[in-house]
């Protein structure tokens, strides 16, 4: 019997806490052996994830014991690594961070109490995966990033991209648990709202991956808008192109052909598509001039914690859609 990796996880809590339980307790080649909250510990985990009782009688810890093999950092953004900062970890250990704290080249490691130092990879796979691979930390990429990135990586390898308008749609488990005036149930039926036009934090992260693929400093003009919804990102970006449908779809279809959450679609796309899965579906369309890029993810899952597993599976040497077989809810 193949001997299963450990896996534990800090800040398990709030909703990518929670989706890692869930993603975990049911990976064929990982056990899940500790879920470390500072506000919930020695209760069970189903007291703050009601959904999990009778998956597990696992309680909350305050330590980080065993050393794990992967630890996910589920933590604010600004927390991990403060966190990281702090502890003396296993050399062993791989850290999997889902905050925004090391995304960026600039401020991509840092050092343990210790004084040991760790170097964070960027962890999207359809750019990075042979990285990945032999990554010892990996900065989980952000949601809304991954969801634009995605839609425009092909042609920025390509040379064609241009200045880029996007709008992008977000459910709301996108602000975290925690809760806020405009994540509120009362706020969110039946409302719509921009914010931070022009100015979301996932821009940095957007640029320096198309800049990695050949693109000069991309001009995204972004424009966030919150849903009435609680899960899932629908974006779309608008360029300017002088090449047909037929030889984007195929520009498209082939940069993703080895990729196997990142799927074309030649019709019309809608998010109860990826709700509860970690694809992402891509569709391509062009009126004259204009190109439109669609692309469609869940937040919870391709855009945090099913990404994370998926990197995970890469830095184990396991095949990258392990645990990762999930079921679209689509109606």
């Amino acid at each position: 019997m193949t001997k299963k990796f450990s896996a534990g996880i800090a800040g398990g809590a709030g909703y990518t806490g929670g989706e890692l339980i869930r993603l975990l307790l049911q990976h064929p080649d990982v056990n899940l052996t500790f879920v470390q909250s500072r506000s919930q510990a020695g209760k069970l985990l189903h007291s703050a994830h009601p959904d999990l009782i009778g998956d597990t009688d696992m309680v909350f810890t305050e330590g980080l014991e065993p050393a794990p093999d992967v630890l996910f950092l589920c933590l604010g953004h600004g927390e991990a690594k403060k966190f990281l900062s702090a502890q003396t970890l296993a050399p062993h250990t791989r850290v999997i961070d889902l905050s925004q704290d090391f995304r960026w080249q600039e401020f991509a490691g840092t050092t343990d109490a210790a004084g040991n130092a760790r170097t964070f990879v960027y962890g999207l796979p359809e750019i990075n995966r042979e990285a990945i691979r032999a990554a010892q930390n990996i900065a989980n990429p952000g949601c809304f990033a991954t969801a634009i990135q995605l839609g425009l990586l092909p042609l920025a390898q390509a040379g064609t991209l241009g200045e880029t308008y996007t709008t992008g749609i977000t459910g709301s488990t996108g602000a975290g648990q925690g809760l806020s005036p405009t994540s509120h149930f009362s706020w969110r039926a039946g409302n719509v709202q921009a914010y931070k036009t022009l100015s979301h934090q996932h821009l940095r992260e957007v640029g320096e991956s198309l800049m990695q693929l050949g693109a000069r400093e991309p001009a995204i003009n972004f424009v966030p808008w919150r849903g009435d919804f609680t899960r899932g990102i629908f974006v779309t970006s608008l360029v300017n192109s002088d090449k047909k449908e037929d030889e984007l779809i195929a520009l498209y279809e082939d940069f993703y052909r080895d990729h196997p959450f990142t799927v074309v679609s030649r019709d019309e796309i809608y998010l109860k598509q990826v709700t509860n899965t970690n694809k992402c579906v891509i569709r391509i369309e062009k009126v004259g001039a204009k190109l439109v890029v669609h692309s469609v993810i869940d937040n919870l899952l391709k855009g945090a914690s099913g990404q994370a597993v998926q990197n995970m599976n890469l830095m184990l040497g396991l095949d990258e859609k392990t645990g990762l077989h999930l079921k679209a809810s689509a109606f």
